[in-house]
C-alpha cells in the first residue's frame, strides 16, 4: 500500500463524530503502524550489508581468480615453449591454433608463420625440408593397428630437412577431424642407431665384416648359388700372434692386425668378400671362380703379402699364416658345415707345422669325429681319476746314484687301452681339462714322494695354461701341505712357452714359488726360440737339456761341442744342468767327463709305476772310466 494511501486511510480513523480530526488519535495510528514495518526496514538494511559484503567477496574471488589465469597461462606458455618437442595443435578445417617455439625452430617457422589460422599447406609450403615418403604407414594391418578404441589416429611422418636433419612428427587424428601433433629431432638417434647396426656386423677394429655379418653374406651366396657355381670359404689364422701382444703389448698387437687386414683385403680384391672372425682369424669368400686353383692363387699371394715385415716404431715382426679352406658344393651346401669345414682343415693345417694351407677332405673329418670322441673320454677321464703315474729316475752323475724322480702321467683308457701322453696332453691344454689334470699330477707326485727318503726330490711338469687359468701358488701349497712334504723337495719343470706367451704374468708367480723353497727348472731348454734371454730373466735352478742334443755327441764334434757349451752356460749361471735321452754308456761316459750335474734317460731307466720307486732306489752305480773333468775342477 502506497504511503498516500496509508496516510489517507488513518485520516478517516481518526475523523470524531463532529466531523473533526482527532488529531491524538491519528498520531496513534501513525506511530503503530511505523512500528510494524520498523522490523522489516531493519530487514532489509541486514540484507543490503550482506549483499554488499558479499560482493566485495566475489569481487576478491574474481580478482584472484583472474590473477591465478594469468599465472596459469604464464607458466602454460612457459612450459609450452620450453617443451624439448616441438608441439602443434590443427583445427578439423586443418587450420593452426596452437603451437609452440620448438616448433618454430625444428622447422624453421618465424613468429608470423604459426599465427593462429595458418593452414598445413601454407606451413608445407615454408618447411625448409621435404617428407619422406616411405615413413608414412603402409598397409591395412598398420593402419589397423594405428587405430585405437576411441576413434583415435596415430600417423607418423618424417622429415628430411635441408641442413640434414631429420625430424619425426607423431600425428594423434581425433575424431572431429582436428588432431595434435609432437615433433623431434632424431637425428642423433637415427645415427647412433645406424651405428649400433654397423658396430653389430662389423669389427671395430679393422672395418671389417664380423662373424655374424660373414654368415649372413655366405648364406645370401649358398642361397643364390648357380648350379654348376662354386664358392670357396678359406679361414686364416695367424701363427702365434699371442706372442706378439705379450711382448709388445695390445695396442701394438692391434696396429699390426690393422695392417695384418689391409694386407688381405688388398690381395683379395673386390670381388671377394673378406671378414674378421675373431682376435687373429679371418676368412674369405670367393664366388664366381674356378676352384680349387684360384682359390690356391689367392692363398699363396695371401701367404707372400703376409711374409713381408710388419713394422711398429723400429721393431720388426714376422708373421705367418695358416689357412683352411672348403669348398661348396664339394665339402657341403649349408653354412655350418662349410664353415666348420674350414675349422677343421685349418686346424690341420696348423697341425702339419703351420705357414701352410689344407683343403678339406673327408679323412680330416674323420679325424676330428675321433679328436671329438678322445676329448668326451678324457673329461670322463678327470672325472673319474683314469690317470696314474710313472716315474723315471733322474741320475746324480757325481755321487752316482738316484737324487730325484719326474712324474710322468699315464693314461690307461678302459677301451682304448694305453693313450700316448703326446695325443691327448695338447688335447687337454686345448680344450682347458690341463688345469684339472695338473692339480691331480701336483697332489699324487707329492703324497708318493712324501713316502720316499727326504733326500730324494720330485720334479713336476707344469703347463704354461696353469699359470694363466689357475692359481698355481695356492695349487702348490694345498698339495704340499696335505702331503707334508718340504718344499725343497719339489721341483717344477715348465718349458719355454711359459714366458714366451706371457712374461708379465708368468715372472711374479715363479718368485712366489722360488721364496717359498720351490725349486725352478727350464725343460727342453734350447728347442725354443730365444732360450738364452729367458735365462737372464729369471734365476733357474736348473736347465734340462732336450734329448735332441744328445743323440750324435759320442760320434760327432759338432754335437759334442754344442754340448760342452751349454753345460758351460749353466755352471756360469749357478744352475744345475740334467741332459734327457742318454741310452748308452758312452753317451754317460762322455757326459760325466764334461762335469754334467744329472741324466735322465733309458741307460738309467725307463718310467715305472710308483710301487717301482723302491727297487729303482737300489739300483747299484752306473760308474765310468772317465778321468776328473776339468770342469769340476774349476768350480
Amino acid at each position: 500500500m502506497k504511503a498516500e494511501s496509508l496516510f489517507w486511510q488513518q485520516c478517516t480513523q481518526a475523523v470524531t463524530d463532529d466531523g473533526s480530526i482527532d488529531a491524538e488519535h491519528l498520531m496513534e495510528l501513525v506511530i503503530a503502524t511505523y512500528r510494524s514495518h520498523e522490523s522489516d526496514y531493519e530487514e532489509i538494511e541486514r540484507s543490503a550489508e550482506a549483499l554488499l559484503a558479499e560482493n566485495r567477496e566475489l569481487k576478491s574471488a574474481f580478482g584472484l581468480t583472474t590473477q591465478a589465469l594469468a599465472e596459469q597461462r604464464k607458466l602454460f606458455e612457459i612450459v609450452l615453449n620450453n617443451l624439448p618437442l616441438g608441439l602443434s595443435v590443427f583445427d578439423a578445417d586443418q587450420r593452426l591454433t596452437l603451437s609452440n617455439l620448438r616448433f618454430c625452430q625444428l622447422f624453421g617457422f618465424s613468429g608470423d608463420d604459426v599465427a593462429p589460422g595458418a593452414t598445413i599447406a601454407d606451413l608445407k609450403r615454408k618447411t625448409r625440408g621435404s617428407e619422406q615418403a616411405d615413413a608414412r604407414p603402409r598397409g591395412r594391418k598398420e593402419g589397423q593397428q594405428a587405430a585405437s578404441k576411441a576413434g583415435r589416429r596415430i600417423r607418423r611422418r618424417e622429415w628430411l630437412m635441408d641442413d640434414g636433419r631429420i625430424i619425426q612428427s607423431v600425428v594423434t587424428i581425433l575424431a572431429d577431424g582436428s588432431n595434435i601433433a609432437i615433433h623431434a629431432d632424431v637425428t642423433e638417434d637415427r645415427r647412433a642407431a645406424e651405428r649400433i647396426t654397423y658396430l653389430a656386423h662389423h669389427d671395430p677394429l679393422t672395418g671389417l665384416p664380423n662373424r655374424i655379418r660373414f654368415r649372413e653374406q655366405l648364406d645370401a651366396a649358398l642361397a643364390e648359388r648357380g648350379q654348376d657355381e662354386q664358392i670357396a670359404l678359406v679361414h686364416l689364422n695367424l701363427d702365434r700372434f699371442k706372442s706378439i701382444n705379450n711382448t709388445l703389448g695390445v695396442s701394438a698387437g692391434d696396429k699390426i692386425l690393422q695392417q695384418v687386414a689391409e694386407r688381405i683385403r688388398a690381395s683379395a680384391g673386390s670381388e671377394n668378400i673378406l671378414a674378421r672372425l675373431g682376435s687373429d682369424e679371418f676368412a674369405i669368400l670367393q664366388t664366381g671362380r674356378q676352384q680349387p686353383w684360384n682359390i690356391t692363387a689367392l692363398a699363396d699371394q695371401i701367404r707372400r703379402e703376409l711374409s713381408e715385415p710388419f713394422f711398429r716404431g723400429d721393431k720388426q715382426v714376422e708373421l705367418s699364416v695358416s689357412m683352411g679352406i672348403s669348398i661348396a658344393p664339394e665339402d657341403a651346401v649349408e653354412t655350418d658345415k662349410l664353415l666348420r669345414n674350414a675349422a677343421v682343415a685349418l686346424s690341420h693345417a696348423k697341425a702339419d707345422g703351420r705357414r701352410r694351407e689344407r683343403f678339406f677332405t673327408g679323412e680330416m673329418d674323420e679325424k676330428m669325429q675321433a679328436r671329438h670322441a678322445l676329448e668326451a673320454d678324457l673329461r670322463a677321464a678327470v672325472q673319474n681319476e683314469e690317470f696314474e703315474l710313472h716315474y723315471q729316475p733322474l741320475y746324480d752323475l757325481t755321487q752316482h746314484r738316484v737324487c730325484g724322480f719326474e712324474a710322468l702321467i699315464r693314461w690307461n683308457h678302459p677301451v682304448r687301452g694305453r693313450v700316448s701322453p703326446m695325443e691327448f696332453i695338447p688335447l687337454a691344454e686345448e680344450v682347458g681339462l690341463v688345469v684339472d689334470i695338473g692339480r691331480w699330477v701336483l697332489r699324487r707326485a707329492c703324497n708318493d714322494a712324501a713316502q720316499w727318503p727326504e733326500d730324494i726330490k720330485i720334479a713336476v711338469n707344469v703347463s704354461a695354461i696353469q699359470f694363466t687359468s689357475s692359481d698355481l701358488p695356492q695349487d702348490v701349497g694345498e698339495a704340499l701341505a696335505a702331503a707334508g712334504l718340504s718344499p725343497s723337495r719339489l721341483e717344477l719343470e715348465i718349458t719355454e712357452s711359459v714366458l714366451m706367451e706371457n712374461l708379465d704374468e708368468a715372472l711374479p708367480i715363479l718368485h712366489a714359488l722360488k721364496e717359498r723353497g720351490i725349486r725352478i727348472s727350464m725343460d727342453d731348454f734350447g728347442t725354443g726360440y730365444s732360450s738364452l734371454s729367458y735365462l737372464s730373466s729369471f734365476p733357474f735352478d736348473k736347465i734340462k737339456i732336450d734329448k735332441s742334443f744328445v743323440n750324435d755327441i759320442v760320434d760327432h764334434k759338432e754335437a759334442h761341442a754344442i754340448m760342452r757349451a751349454i753345460i758351460l752356460l749353466g755352471d756360469a749361471l749357478g744352475m744345475r744342468v740334467t741332459v734327457e735321452g742318454v741310452e748308452s754308456a758312452e753317451q754317460m761316459t762322455l757326459l760325466e767327463r764334461e762335469a754334467c750335474d744329472e741324466i735322465q734317460g733309458y741307460y738309467i731307466s725307463p718310467p715305472k709305476p710308483f710301487g717301482e720307486v723302491a727297487q729303482m732306489l737300489c739300483m747299484p752305480p752306473k760308474k765310468s772310466d772317465s778321468v776328473t773333468p776339468l770342469a769340476k775342477i774349476r768350480r
